[in-house]
Protein backbone atom coordinates (compact mmCIF):
# COMPACT_ATOMS: atom_id res chain seq x y z
CA UNK A 1 0.00 0.00 0.00
CA UNK A 2 1.56 3.32 -0.97
CA UNK A 3 2.52 5.38 1.81
CA UNK A 4 0.56 8.29 0.59
CA UNK A 5 -2.37 6.96 1.10
CA UNK A 6 -1.64 5.72 4.15
CA UNK A 7 -0.95 9.16 5.38
CA UNK A 8 -3.83 10.87 3.75
CA UNK A 9 -6.54 7.63 5.27
CA UNK A 10 -5.24 6.84 8.57
CA UNK A 11 -6.42 10.50 10.67
CA UNK A 12 -4.66 13.28 12.31
CA UNK A 13 -5.24 11.36 15.19
CA UNK A 14 -3.72 8.13 14.61
CA UNK A 15 -0.82 10.36 13.16
CA UNK A 16 0.14 12.05 15.79
CA UNK A 17 -0.01 8.83 18.22
CA UNK A 18 2.24 7.14 15.34
CA UNK A 19 4.72 10.16 15.90
CA UNK A 20 4.32 11.96 12.80
CA UNK A 21 3.55 15.29 12.54
CA UNK A 22 -0.01 16.31 12.22
CA UNK A 23 1.10 18.65 9.31
CA UNK A 24 1.54 15.33 7.27
CA UNK A 25 -2.43 15.68 6.34
CA UNK A 26 -4.49 18.88 6.40
CA UNK A 27 -6.94 19.66 9.29
CA UNK A 28 -10.07 18.15 8.20
CA UNK A 29 -13.67 17.69 10.38
CA UNK A 30 -13.18 13.82 10.62
CA UNK A 31 -16.23 11.99 11.39
CA UNK A 32 -16.48 10.08 14.58
CA UNK A 33 -18.39 6.91 15.36
CA UNK A 34 -18.90 5.56 18.84
CA UNK A 35 -17.97 2.24 19.66
CA UNK A 36 -19.04 0.83 22.69
CA UNK A 37 -16.59 -0.52 25.34
CA UNK A 38 -15.61 -4.06 24.85
CA UNK A 39 -12.92 -7.11 25.87
CA UNK A 40 -10.78 -6.65 22.36
CA UNK A 41 -7.65 -9.35 23.35
CA UNK A 42 -5.09 -7.32 21.94
CA UNK A 43 -5.41 -3.87 24.05
CA UNK A 44 -6.07 -3.21 27.65
CA UNK A 45 -7.97 -0.30 27.11
CA UNK A 46 -10.77 -0.62 24.46
CA UNK A 47 -11.20 2.49 21.74
CA UNK A 48 -14.60 4.27 22.56
CA UNK A 49 -14.20 6.68 19.29
CA UNK A 50 -12.80 5.95 16.07
CA UNK A 51 -12.43 8.68 13.43
CA UNK A 52 -13.81 7.94 10.26
CA UNK A 53 -11.93 9.69 7.53
CA UNK A 54 -14.17 11.93 4.99
CA UNK A 55 -13.81 9.47 2.17
CA UNK A 56 -14.76 6.32 3.85
CA UNK A 57 -18.16 4.95 4.94
CA UNK A 58 -17.71 2.39 8.24
CA UNK A 59 -17.52 -0.54 6.26
CA UNK A 60 -15.58 0.52 3.75
CA UNK A 61 -12.73 2.06 6.28
CA UNK A 62 -13.08 -1.32 8.41
CA UNK A 63 -12.50 -2.78 4.90
CA UNK A 64 -8.99 0.00 4.61
CA UNK A 65 -7.90 -1.44 7.97
CA UNK A 66 -8.41 -5.16 6.90
CA UNK A 67 -6.53 -4.22 4.32
CA UNK A 68 -3.23 -2.96 5.92
CA UNK A 69 -3.48 -5.84 8.48
CA UNK A 70 -3.36 -8.51 5.39
CA UNK A 71 -0.27 -6.42 4.17
CA UNK A 72 1.26 -6.91 7.51
CA UNK A 73 0.39 -10.65 8.17
CA UNK A 74 1.96 -11.19 4.70
CA UNK A 75 4.67 -8.85 5.63
CA UNK A 76 5.69 -10.96 8.69
CA UNK A 77 4.95 -14.24 6.97
CA UNK A 78 8.10 -13.47 4.18
CA UNK A 79 10.20 -12.11 7.32
CA UNK A 80 9.65 -15.01 8.85
CA UNK A 81 10.42 -18.11 6.34
CA UNK A 82 13.15 -15.70 5.45
CA UNK A 83 14.72 -15.69 8.63
CA UNK A 84 14.06 -19.52 9.54
CA UNK A 85 15.46 -20.35 5.99
CA UNK A 86 18.70 -18.53 6.88
CA UNK A 87 19.39 -21.17 9.83
CA UNK A 88 21.51 -23.57 9.80
CA UNK A 89 24.95 -24.27 7.66
CA UNK A 90 28.60 -25.37 8.37
CA UNK A 91 29.00 -22.52 10.64
CA UNK A 92 27.08 -23.66 13.63
CA UNK A 93 29.08 -25.60 15.52
CA UNK A 94 28.01 -29.35 15.89
CA UNK A 95 26.94 -29.32 19.26
CA UNK A 96 24.58 -26.36 18.41
CA UNK A 97 23.14 -27.80 15.06
CA UNK A 98 20.27 -29.76 16.67
CA UNK A 99 19.56 -26.67 18.82
CA UNK A 100 19.54 -24.24 15.38
CA UNK A 101 17.32 -26.63 14.10
CA UNK A 102 14.91 -26.70 16.90
CA UNK A 103 14.33 -22.66 17.05
CA UNK A 104 14.17 -22.71 13.27
CA UNK A 105 11.25 -25.74 13.38
CA UNK A 106 9.44 -23.14 15.54
CA UNK A 107 9.67 -20.31 13.40
CA UNK A 108 8.74 -22.00 10.43
CA UNK A 109 5.37 -23.06 12.02
CA UNK A 110 4.90 -19.70 13.34
CA UNK A 111 5.16 -18.04 9.84
CA UNK A 112 2.77 -20.92 8.53
CA UNK A 113 0.41 -19.57 11.18
CA UNK A 114 0.67 -16.21 9.93
CA UNK A 115 -0.16 -17.85 6.46
CA UNK A 116 -3.91 -18.67 8.02
CA UNK A 117 -4.14 -14.98 9.46
CA UNK A 118 -3.86 -13.96 5.65
CA UNK A 119 -6.00 -16.49 4.86
CA UNK A 120 -8.18 -15.49 7.48
CA UNK A 121 -8.06 -11.44 7.02
CA UNK A 122 -9.18 -12.40 3.23
CA UNK A 123 -12.30 -14.66 4.65
CA UNK A 124 -13.22 -11.47 6.44
CA UNK A 125 -13.04 -8.88 3.22
CA UNK A 126 -14.73 -11.58 1.31
CA UNK A 127 -17.72 -11.54 4.04
CA UNK A 128 -18.05 -7.86 3.87
CA UNK A 129 -18.01 -7.57 0.08
CA UNK A 130 -14.61 -5.99 -0.02
CA UNK A 131 -11.85 -6.40 -2.23
CA UNK A 132 -9.42 -9.41 -1.46
CA UNK A 133 -6.16 -8.26 -0.71
CA UNK A 134 -2.67 -9.73 -1.08
CA UNK A 135 -0.33 -6.95 -1.46
CA UNK A 136 2.55 -6.29 0.82
CA UNK A 137 5.76 -4.00 1.12
CA UNK A 138 8.38 -4.41 -0.78
CA UNK A 139 10.65 -1.80 0.49
CA UNK A 140 11.17 0.27 4.09
CA UNK A 141 8.94 2.58 4.80
CA UNK A 142 8.01 4.28 8.18
CA UNK A 143 3.14 4.36 8.49
CA UNK A 144 1.52 3.74 11.26
CA UNK A 145 0.38 0.47 11.96
CA UNK A 146 3.30 -1.36 10.37
CA UNK A 147 5.79 -2.90 12.61
CA UNK A 148 8.87 -1.97 11.34
CA UNK A 149 10.65 -1.36 7.71
CA UNK A 150 10.32 -4.85 5.90
CA UNK A 151 13.85 -6.31 6.23
CA UNK A 152 14.99 -9.69 4.60
CA UNK A 153 17.55 -10.63 6.63
CA UNK A 154 19.39 -13.47 8.56
CA UNK A 155 18.04 -14.29 11.80
CA UNK A 156 20.34 -12.47 14.77
CA UNK A 157 19.28 -11.36 17.71
CA UNK A 158 18.56 -7.96 16.50
CA UNK A 159 15.60 -9.09 13.67
CA UNK A 160 13.99 -11.92 17.09
CA UNK A 161 14.03 -8.71 19.06
CA UNK A 162 11.67 -7.13 16.50
CA UNK A 163 9.83 -10.13 16.02
CA UNK A 164 9.40 -10.19 19.57
CA UNK A 165 8.34 -6.58 20.08
CA UNK A 166 5.89 -6.38 16.62
CA UNK A 167 4.34 -9.40 18.81
CA UNK A 168 4.00 -8.28 22.31
CA UNK A 169 0.84 -7.02 24.00
CA UNK A 170 0.35 -3.67 23.24
CA UNK A 171 1.12 -2.15 26.76
CA UNK A 172 4.04 -4.97 27.73
CA UNK A 173 6.99 -3.40 28.90
CA UNK A 174 8.77 -6.47 30.66
CA UNK A 175 11.23 -5.16 32.96
CA UNK A 176 15.18 -5.16 32.05
CA UNK A 177 14.30 -7.91 29.44
CA UNK A 178 12.25 -5.71 27.61
CA UNK A 179 14.23 -2.97 27.88
CA UNK A 180 16.94 -4.84 26.61
CA UNK A 181 14.68 -5.94 23.39
CA UNK A 182 13.14 -2.19 23.01
CA UNK A 183 16.83 -0.86 22.81
CA UNK A 184 17.78 -3.11 20.22
CA UNK A 185 14.65 -2.37 18.37
CA UNK A 186 15.32 1.57 18.38
CA UNK A 187 18.47 0.77 17.05
CA UNK A 188 16.98 -0.39 13.57
CA UNK A 189 13.49 1.32 13.57
CA UNK A 190 13.14 5.44 14.17
CA UNK A 191 9.05 4.29 15.14
CA UNK A 192 8.40 0.70 15.50
CA UNK A 193 4.39 -0.73 16.05
CA UNK A 194 3.12 -3.33 17.93
CA UNK A 195 0.18 -5.43 15.55
CA UNK A 196 -1.85 -4.93 18.84
CA UNK A 197 -2.35 -1.53 18.04
CA UNK A 198 -4.11 -2.13 14.93
CA UNK A 199 -6.06 -4.52 16.24
CA UNK A 200 -7.28 -2.26 19.16
CA UNK A 201 -8.61 -0.18 16.23
CA UNK A 202 -9.95 -2.71 13.77
CA UNK A 203 -12.10 -5.43 15.58
CA UNK A 204 -14.10 -2.89 17.88
CA UNK A 205 -15.14 -0.54 14.89
CA UNK A 206 -16.16 -4.44 12.95
CA UNK A 207 -17.98 -5.59 16.35
CA UNK A 208 -20.42 -2.46 16.67
CA UNK A 209 -23.91 -2.61 14.60
CA UNK A 210 -24.16 0.71 15.54
CA UNK A 211 -20.92 1.72 12.95
CA UNK A 212 -21.55 -1.86 10.26
CA UNK A 213 -24.66 -2.81 9.58
CA UNK A 214 -25.69 -6.37 10.07
CA UNK A 215 -26.49 -6.93 6.04
CA UNK A 216 -22.97 -5.74 5.40
CA UNK A 217 -22.00 -9.07 6.21
CA UNK A 218 -22.93 -12.01 3.52
CA UNK A 219 -23.06 -15.63 4.44
CA UNK A 220 -23.49 -15.99 0.97
CA UNK A 221 -19.65 -15.97 0.78
CA UNK A 222 -19.59 -19.11 2.93
CA UNK A 223 -18.63 -21.23 -0.38
CA UNK A 224 -16.03 -19.21 -1.43
CA UNK A 225 -14.22 -18.65 1.60
CA UNK A 226 -11.24 -20.35 3.08
CA UNK A 227 -12.08 -23.45 5.22
CA UNK A 228 -9.71 -25.63 7.70
CA UNK A 229 -10.91 -28.41 6.09
CA UNK A 230 -9.04 -27.46 2.79
CA UNK A 231 -6.15 -25.73 3.92
CA UNK A 232 -5.71 -27.64 7.52
CA UNK A 233 -3.58 -30.27 6.14
CA UNK A 234 -1.11 -31.16 8.57
CA UNK A 235 -1.04 -28.22 10.64
CA UNK A 236 -3.02 -29.43 13.30
CA UNK A 237 -1.31 -28.54 16.83
CA UNK A 238 1.86 -27.25 15.11
CA UNK A 239 3.02 -30.36 13.60
CA UNK A 240 4.19 -28.23 10.52
CA UNK A 241 7.58 -26.82 11.68
CA UNK A 242 7.72 -28.73 15.15
CA UNK A 243 8.34 -31.83 13.28
CA UNK A 244 11.46 -32.53 16.38
CA UNK A 245 8.43 -31.50 18.85
CA UNK A 246 11.00 -28.69 20.33
CA UNK A 247 8.80 -26.15 20.36
CA UNK A 248 7.02 -25.34 23.44
CA UNK A 249 3.72 -27.73 24.28
CA UNK A 250 0.84 -27.40 23.04
CA UNK A 251 1.79 -25.45 19.88
CA UNK A 252 -2.00 -23.70 17.89
CA UNK A 253 -3.62 -25.35 14.77
CA UNK A 254 -3.67 -22.84 11.83
CA UNK A 255 -6.09 -20.73 11.93
CA UNK A 256 -8.62 -20.83 8.99
CA UNK A 257 -12.64 -20.52 9.60
CA UNK A 258 -15.11 -19.71 7.28
CA UNK A 259 -17.32 -17.02 8.15
CA UNK A 260 -21.21 -16.02 8.12
CA UNK A 261 -21.55 -12.82 10.09
CA UNK A 262 -20.69 -10.31 12.50
CA UNK A 263 -19.89 -12.63 15.42
CA UNK A 264 -17.94 -14.89 13.44
CA UNK A 265 -15.96 -11.83 12.07
CA UNK A 266 -14.72 -10.74 15.56
CA UNK A 267 -14.11 -13.96 16.64
CA UNK A 268 -11.73 -14.87 13.93
CA UNK A 269 -10.15 -10.88 14.37
CA UNK A 270 -9.84 -11.93 17.90
CA UNK A 271 -8.55 -15.77 17.65
CA UNK A 272 -5.85 -14.07 14.47
CA UNK A 273 -4.88 -11.07 17.49
CA UNK A 274 -5.26 -14.07 20.45
CA UNK A 275 -2.45 -16.57 18.47
CA UNK A 276 0.00 -13.47 17.69
CA UNK A 277 0.03 -11.36 21.45
CA UNK A 278 -1.82 -13.15 23.52
CA UNK A 279 -0.67 -13.68 27.20
CA UNK A 280 -3.45 -15.56 28.90
CA UNK A 281 -4.36 -19.55 27.30
CA UNK A 282 -2.71 -22.62 27.52
CA UNK A 283 -1.42 -22.08 23.61
CA UNK A 284 1.96 -20.66 23.28
CA UNK A 285 1.57 -17.13 21.38
CA UNK A 286 3.80 -15.75 18.60
CA UNK A 287 5.20 -13.52 21.47
CA UNK A 288 5.68 -16.08 23.86
CA UNK A 289 7.75 -18.62 21.48
CA UNK A 290 9.84 -15.75 19.73
CA UNK A 291 10.87 -14.44 23.22
CA UNK A 292 11.45 -18.04 24.72
CA UNK A 293 14.13 -18.67 21.74
CA UNK A 294 15.41 -14.84 22.45
CA UNK A 295 16.42 -15.75 25.84
CA UNK A 296 17.82 -18.89 24.52
CA UNK A 297 20.37 -17.07 21.75
CA UNK A 298 21.12 -14.79 24.20
CA UNK A 299 22.84 -17.69 26.65
CA UNK A 300 24.06 -19.34 23.45
CA UNK A 301 25.57 -16.82 21.74
CA UNK A 302 26.72 -13.93 24.18
CA UNK A 303 26.76 -16.04 27.17
CA UNK A 304 23.93 -14.60 29.47
CA UNK A 305 21.74 -16.35 31.34
CA UNK A 306 18.23 -14.48 31.25
CA UNK A 307 17.67 -15.96 35.53
CA UNK A 308 14.45 -17.17 35.80
CA UNK A 309 14.14 -14.09 38.73
CA UNK A 310 14.53 -11.85 35.11
CA UNK A 311 12.36 -13.90 33.56
CA UNK A 312 9.27 -13.60 35.85
CA UNK A 313 9.82 -9.76 36.09
CA UNK A 314 9.28 -9.47 32.00
CA UNK A 315 5.53 -11.61 32.93
CA UNK A 316 2.58 -9.49 31.29
CA UNK A 317 0.34 -8.28 34.25
CA UNK A 318 -2.20 -10.72 32.34
CA UNK A 319 -0.56 -13.85 32.42
CA UNK A 320 -0.66 -16.67 35.12
CA UNK A 321 2.95 -17.19 36.71
CA UNK A 322 2.44 -20.86 36.19
CA UNK A 323 2.03 -20.70 32.13
CA UNK A 324 4.87 -17.57 32.13
CA UNK A 325 7.16 -19.86 33.79
CA UNK A 326 6.36 -22.99 31.34
CA UNK A 327 7.94 -21.21 28.66
CA UNK A 328 10.89 -20.04 30.52
CA UNK A 329 12.65 -23.74 29.52
CA UNK A 330 15.60 -24.24 31.88
CA UNK A 331 16.71 -27.78 30.47
CA UNK A 332 16.88 -25.89 27.29
CA UNK A 333 18.67 -23.30 28.78
CA UNK A 334 21.81 -25.85 29.86
CA UNK A 335 22.34 -26.58 26.42
CA UNK A 336 23.34 -22.87 25.78
CA UNK A 337 26.91 -23.14 27.00
CA UNK A 338 28.14 -20.26 25.31
CA UNK A 339 30.91 -20.55 22.52
CA UNK A 340 31.86 -17.35 20.98
CA UNK A 341 32.39 -16.92 17.43
CA UNK A 342 29.93 -18.32 15.57
CA UNK A 343 26.39 -17.44 14.02
CA UNK A 344 22.75 -19.67 13.57
CA UNK A 345 22.46 -18.12 10.12
CA UNK A 346 24.44 -18.30 7.38
CA UNK A 347 25.68 -15.00 5.60
CA UNK A 348 22.90 -14.55 3.38
CA UNK A 349 22.02 -11.61 1.51
CA UNK A 350 19.73 -8.51 3.00
CA UNK A 351 16.78 -7.87 0.92
CA UNK A 352 17.96 -9.74 -1.99
CA UNK A 353 16.49 -9.12 -5.12
CA UNK A 354 16.90 -9.58 -9.00
CA UNK A 355 16.56 -7.02 -11.67
CA UNK A 356 16.51 -7.57 -15.27
CA UNK A 357 20.21 -6.10 -15.61
CA UNK A 358 22.96 -6.39 -12.75
CA UNK A 359 22.76 -2.75 -12.19
CA UNK A 360 22.60 -1.81 -8.70
CA UNK A 361 19.17 -0.07 -7.79
CA UNK A 362 19.62 3.10 -5.15
CA UNK A 363 18.80 2.31 -1.78
CA UNK A 364 15.17 2.12 -0.43
CA UNK A 365 14.37 4.06 2.41
CA UNK A 366 17.99 4.30 3.71
CA UNK A 367 17.96 0.63 3.89
CA UNK A 368 20.75 -1.33 1.76
CA UNK A 369 19.48 -3.75 -0.73
CA UNK A 370 21.43 -6.97 -2.66
CA UNK A 371 21.63 -7.28 -6.07
CA UNK A 372 21.77 -10.97 -7.02
CA UNK A 373 24.48 -11.09 -10.03
CA UNK A 374 26.06 -14.52 -10.14
CA UNK A 375 24.61 -15.48 -13.15
CA UNK A 376 23.21 -19.04 -12.32
CA UNK A 377 21.38 -17.98 -9.11
CA UNK A 378 19.99 -14.80 -10.74
CA UNK A 379 18.18 -17.76 -12.86
CA UNK A 380 16.92 -19.51 -9.57
CA UNK A 381 16.04 -16.18 -8.05
CA UNK A 382 13.47 -15.23 -10.99
CA UNK A 383 12.21 -19.06 -10.87
CA UNK A 384 11.38 -18.09 -7.49
CA UNK A 385 10.04 -14.75 -7.80
CA UNK A 386 7.60 -16.12 -10.83
CA UNK A 387 6.41 -19.49 -8.24
CA UNK A 388 5.62 -16.74 -5.36
CA UNK A 389 3.61 -15.22 -7.92
CA UNK A 390 1.99 -18.54 -8.96
CA UNK A 391 1.47 -19.27 -5.09
CA UNK A 392 -0.28 -15.77 -4.51
CA UNK A 393 -2.63 -16.17 -7.85
CA UNK A 394 -3.59 -19.56 -6.42
CA UNK A 395 -4.72 -18.11 -3.32
CA UNK A 396 -6.19 -15.27 -5.34
CA UNK A 397 -7.92 -17.63 -7.61
CA UNK A 398 -9.32 -20.03 -5.08
CA UNK A 399 -11.75 -17.22 -3.25
CA UNK A 400 -13.36 -17.06 -6.80
CA UNK A 401 -14.53 -20.82 -6.69
CA UNK A 402 -16.80 -22.77 -4.96
CA UNK A 403 -17.57 -26.30 -4.83
CA UNK A 404 -15.36 -28.11 -2.17
CA UNK A 405 -12.17 -29.93 -2.74
CA UNK A 406 -13.70 -33.11 -4.82
CA UNK A 407 -17.14 -33.83 -6.10
CA UNK A 408 -17.92 -37.39 -7.44
CA UNK A 409 -14.54 -38.13 -5.67
CA UNK A 410 -13.03 -36.08 -8.86
CA UNK A 411 -10.94 -32.95 -7.91
CA UNK A 412 -13.12 -29.85 -8.70
CA UNK A 413 -11.35 -26.81 -10.01
CA UNK A 414 -11.25 -25.13 -6.52
CA UNK A 415 -9.86 -28.05 -5.23
CA UNK A 416 -7.26 -28.23 -8.41
CA UNK A 417 -6.55 -24.51 -7.31
CA UNK A 418 -5.89 -25.13 -3.46
CA UNK A 419 -3.79 -28.39 -4.51
CA UNK A 420 -1.80 -26.14 -7.05
CA UNK A 421 -0.94 -23.29 -4.14
CA UNK A 422 0.08 -26.32 -1.84
CA UNK A 423 2.70 -27.35 -4.28
CA UNK A 424 3.80 -23.70 -4.50
CA UNK A 425 4.48 -23.88 -0.84
CA UNK A 426 6.39 -26.50 -1.39
CA UNK A 427 8.57 -25.55 -4.17
CA UNK A 428 9.11 -21.91 -2.49
CA UNK A 429 10.88 -23.56 0.28
CA UNK A 430 12.98 -26.02 -1.82
CA UNK A 431 14.18 -22.95 -3.94
CA UNK A 432 14.77 -20.88 -0.91
CA UNK A 433 17.14 -23.68 0.12
CA UNK A 434 18.88 -23.61 -2.91
CA UNK A 435 19.40 -19.74 -2.75
CA UNK A 436 20.78 -19.95 0.28
CA UNK A 437 23.59 -22.24 -0.85
CA UNK A 438 23.82 -20.08 -3.87
CA UNK A 439 26.62 -17.37 -4.30
CA UNK A 440 24.95 -13.99 -4.37
CA UNK A 441 28.08 -12.58 -6.83
CA UNK A 442 30.53 -14.31 -8.75
CA UNK A 443 33.10 -12.98 -5.26
CA UNK A 444 32.77 -15.73 -2.68
CA UNK A 445 33.24 -13.70 0.09
CA UNK A 446 29.64 -11.99 -0.68
CA UNK A 447 28.88 -14.83 0.51
CA UNK A 448 25.10 -16.21 -0.38
CA UNK A 449 21.67 -15.19 -2.20
CA UNK A 450 18.38 -15.76 -0.67
CA UNK A 451 14.69 -15.74 -1.90
CA UNK A 452 13.83 -12.24 -3.39
CA UNK A 453 9.97 -12.82 -2.58
CA UNK A 454 9.95 -9.97 -4.72
CA UNK A 455 6.18 -8.36 -5.54
CA UNK A 456 5.00 -8.50 -9.02
CA UNK A 457 3.50 -5.93 -11.10
CA UNK A 458 0.24 -6.95 -9.81
CA UNK A 459 -1.69 -9.42 -7.55
CA UNK A 460 -4.99 -8.89 -9.66
CA UNK A 461 -6.37 -12.02 -11.49
CA UNK A 462 -8.42 -11.82 -14.32
CA UNK A 463 -12.57 -11.72 -14.25
CA UNK A 464 -13.00 -14.33 -16.45
CA UNK A 465 -12.67 -17.75 -15.37
CA UNK A 466 -11.24 -18.39 -18.63
CA UNK A 467 -8.74 -15.61 -18.36
CA UNK A 468 -7.70 -16.78 -14.89
CA UNK A 469 -6.69 -20.25 -16.55
CA UNK A 470 -4.84 -18.45 -19.04
CA UNK A 471 -2.79 -16.46 -16.28
CA UNK A 472 -1.74 -19.37 -15.05
CA UNK A 473 -0.64 -21.08 -18.14
CA UNK A 474 1.44 -17.79 -18.63
CA UNK A 475 3.08 -18.36 -15.28
CA UNK A 476 3.97 -21.87 -16.35
CA UNK A 477 5.45 -21.05 -19.48
CA UNK A 478 7.77 -18.26 -18.12
CA UNK A 479 9.03 -21.35 -15.12
CA UNK A 480 9.75 -23.15 -18.41
CA UNK A 481 12.29 -21.33 -20.14
CA UNK A 482 13.33 -20.67 -17.11
CA UNK A 483 14.05 -24.43 -16.31
CA UNK A 484 15.48 -24.93 -19.67
CA UNK A 485 18.20 -22.67 -18.95
CA UNK A 486 19.12 -23.63 -15.17
CA UNK A 487 19.04 -27.40 -16.93
CA UNK A 488 21.66 -26.31 -19.12
CA UNK A 489 23.82 -25.31 -16.26
CA UNK A 490 23.26 -26.47 -13.07
CA UNK A 491 24.76 -29.24 -11.21
CA UNK A 492 23.48 -32.65 -11.59
CA UNK A 493 22.42 -32.69 -8.19
CA UNK A 494 19.76 -29.85 -8.92
CA UNK A 495 18.73 -31.34 -12.01
CA UNK A 496 16.08 -33.87 -10.14
CA UNK A 497 13.73 -31.04 -8.41
CA UNK A 498 14.20 -29.46 -12.18
CA UNK A 499 13.03 -32.06 -13.94
CA UNK A 500 9.73 -33.28 -10.89
CA UNK A 501 8.89 -29.66 -11.36
CA UNK A 502 8.84 -29.58 -14.80
CA UNK A 503 6.65 -33.05 -15.32
CA UNK A 504 4.27 -31.52 -12.23
CA UNK A 505 3.99 -28.12 -14.51
CA UNK A 506 2.95 -30.63 -17.36
CA UNK A 507 0.19 -32.18 -15.38
CA UNK A 508 -1.09 -28.54 -14.78
CA UNK A 509 -0.64 -27.24 -18.16
CA UNK A 510 -2.47 -29.96 -19.61
CA UNK A 511 -5.07 -29.66 -17.35
CA UNK A 512 -5.57 -25.57 -17.74
CA UNK A 513 -5.38 -26.43 -21.39
CA UNK A 514 -8.52 -29.28 -21.43
CA UNK A 515 -10.46 -26.41 -19.22
CA UNK A 516 -9.85 -23.77 -21.38
CA UNK A 517 -10.51 -26.08 -24.83
CA UNK A 518 -14.02 -26.55 -23.60
CA UNK A 519 -13.62 -30.36 -23.73
CA UNK A 520 -14.32 -31.37 -20.18
CA UNK A 521 -16.94 -29.00 -17.56
CA UNK A 522 -14.88 -27.11 -15.96
CA UNK A 523 -17.27 -26.97 -13.08
CA UNK A 524 -16.42 -30.97 -12.24
CA UNK A 525 -12.41 -31.82 -13.26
Amino acid sequence: MRRQQILRYLGEGRLRDAGLPAAVVPAAAFATVDVATAAVATSAVAHKVISIPPEFSPRDYAAYLLSIDAEIEHCLMVQYLYGAYSMGGPQVPPEYRELVREWQEVILGIAKEEMGHLMSVQNVLRLIGAPLHLERDDYPWDTPFYPFPFMLEPLTLDSLAKYVFTESPEHWKGGALGDEIRARVDAQADNPHKVAELFGVLIPLIQNPQTIPDEAFDPDTWPFQADWAEWGRGYHGGQRGNLTRSGIPQTPDVLVVPLASRDDAVSALNAVATQGEATSGDQPSHFVRFLSIYVEMVAALEGRTITPEQWDAARPADMGAASWRQAYREERLKRCTHRAGWAPSRAVAVNPYVALDTAELPEQGGTPTTPITHPESRLWAHLQNVRYRMLLDFLSHSFALDGGLRSAGRLTPRGTVINAAFGEMYNLRALAEVLMGSPVSDNPEDGFAGPPFQTPYTLNIPISERDRWRGHLDRLEASRVLMDHLLAICAESRRTYLYALREADEKLGQLARTILAGSVDPALI
